[in-house]
């Protein structure tokens, strides 16, 4: 009898399977880590130190698995419908164009820092750089440094659509701009201006 309600329950599990359908969701923590690892590249931060790795507890502390048959149907269902984190992509910041738009970015920084501490360029809602007060900025100076902000953006606009497409799912852009939108404000020093729903505010 015990066999018989094993079989009509891997069988309803088997039918099961041909119904679930996992859901690939934006992994919001790992594109965080991904954002935080590439500012702080570009803006030369130290990376942060990794937490201590806790030993798993040997074998002989595992409690013995259970031969019931929902304990059997159980180890079912996880064989034969992958469990969700399975679903969760490898967050990937490494590919080729990825790598270039980095190194460019981080060679630009040198120059894009006098104009954050000065109060020049600050950092908009949208992941990207403005001009604060253009009035602020003599003439002569006005054209180079419009110029140095719309190359910064152009390879930010990149990245962010380089990252999305790197992960199989170009429709994360948008996520992944708003992720490094949050970054680039946790990870600025002091003194530097980021741009708020209430206006402009220093750090």
């Amino acid at each position: 009898m015990n066999w018989l309600r094993i079989s009509g329950t891997v069988g309803g599990l088997l039918l099961l399977t041909a119904c679930v359908t996992i859901n690939i969701y934006f992994p919001a923590a790992q594109a965080e880590q991904a954002a935080e690892k590439i500012i702080q590249e570009i803006i030369r931060q130290p990376a942060p130190k990794e937490a201590p790795v806790v030993p798993e507890k040997s074998g002989g502390d595992r409690p013995a698995r259970s031969s019931d048959p929902a304990s059997m149907a159980s180890r079912l269902l996880d064989f034969f419908i992958p469990q969700a984190r399975a679903a969760e992509p490898d967050f990937n910041i490494d590919t080729p164009d990825i790598r270039r738009l980095r190194a460019q970015m981080k060679a630009r920084h040198p120059a894009l820092a006098p104009h954050y501490a000065a109060g020049r360029l600050g950092f908009d809602r949208n992941g990207l750089l403005a001009l604060r007060e253009a009035a602020a900025v003599p003439l002569a100076e006005r054209a180079g440094l419009n110029k140095l902000k719309d190359a910064e953006n152009a390879d930010r606009e990149a990245l962010y659509q380089a990252i999305a497409k790197a992960n199989g799912h170009p429709e994360w852009t948008e996520q992944v701009r708003a992720t490094f939108a949050a970054k680039w404000v946790e990870l600025a020093e002091p003194g530097w201006w980021y741009e708020t729903a209430a206006g402009w505010q220093r750090k």
